[in-house]
């Protein structure tokens, strides 16, 4: 069976002003098609492969044929980090979306970063710090919170961590608005976090 791309779970426009309209096409239209096309046309050999979800094939990349590995490294791990992304925001203002954390992802972060600002700022200077392309995660790891980065598309899935909250750094998600300031897009982006979904993908890495 194919993979598929899911249409956002709001409005392209809902994520305004914090990120703009035609970074949402782009980004969603485009990009996250392009990684679900190629991993399509990579697995399509392999029907014992494509039968997977895309986070068990990521999890386990050494059942990857070498011939395709990276493809379906690269795109597969689009493919789940997007999924990921776009349900972790949601229009600024709405019950549970920006502000502080609430529930049990709240209290988490209190007990391992000392407060929501302690916590905030070590992910924004992690994160900015990032070199070329990549991701911000926050995993769940030995009982405790942790911020985390990759480079390019690779996912914590493939490390065997499960992604609590992620954010996109490369240049597609934010340069249209911000350019060169992926510092000024980290701070805007807290205005449009999902904390109800945050909080889901809490008790999941908890187990």
């Amino acid at each position: 069976m194919a993979y598929t791309l899911a249409p956002l779970p709001y409005d392209y426009a809902a994520l305004e002003p914090f990120i703009d309209v035609e970074t949402m096409h782009l980004h969603h239209d485009k990009h996250h098609q392009a990684y679900v096309n190629n991993l399509n046309a990579a697995v399509e050999p392999y029907p014992e492969l494509a039968a997977k979800s895309v986070d068990d094939l990521i999890r386990d990349l050494s059942a990857v044929p070498e011939a395709i590995r990276t493809v379906v490294r690269n795109n597969g791990g689009g493919h789940a980090n997007h999924s990921i992304f776009w349900n972790l925001m949601g229009p600024a203002g709405t019950a549970g979306i920006g502000g502080a954390p609430t529930g049990a992802i709240a209290d988490q972060i209190a007990k391992d970063f000392g407060d929501f600002e302690a916590f905030k700022k070590t992910f924004n200077e992690t994160t900015a710090k990032q070199f070329g392309s990549g991701w911000g995660w926050l995993v769940f790891e030995g009982g405790k919170l942790k911020v985390t980065t990759s480079a390019n598309q690779d996912s914590p899935l493939s490390q065997g961590l499960y992604p609590i909250l992620g954010n996109d750094v490369w240049e597609h998600a934010y340069y249209l608005k911000y350019q060169n300031r992926r510092p000024e897009y980290l701070a805007a982006w807290w205005s449009v976090v999902n904390w109800a979904e945050v909080n889901k993908r809490f008790a999941v890495a908890k187990g």
